[in-house]
């Protein structure tokens, strides 16, 4: 579940193992690209964080942050 914090959106994915957590993370790459809206996110060995935000907009959540938030979670 994506949470509001800090005018950010949050979400923490865990996998099996590195490498099903860098698959994910390029899918998210090729979507984000798609979207042209690109998350700040965190990866350490089987866990990746994101934090959505729109910079154009101040830096705090829009719709943008919600529909990529959403291709994200299809993703999985």
């Amino acid at each position: 579940m994506w949470t509001e914090q800090n005018n950010q959106l949050y979400k923490k994915f865990t996998f099996k193992n590195f490498s099903e957590a860098f698959a994910f993370m390029t899918r998210v790459a090729i979507e984000a690209e798609r979207l042209n809206h690109h998350p700040y996110w965190s990866n350490v060995w089987n866990t990746v964080e994101i934090w959505l935000q729109t910079h154009d907009a101040g830096n705090i959540v829009t719709q943008k942050d919600y529909d990529l938030a959403k291709q994200i979670d299809c993703l999985l």
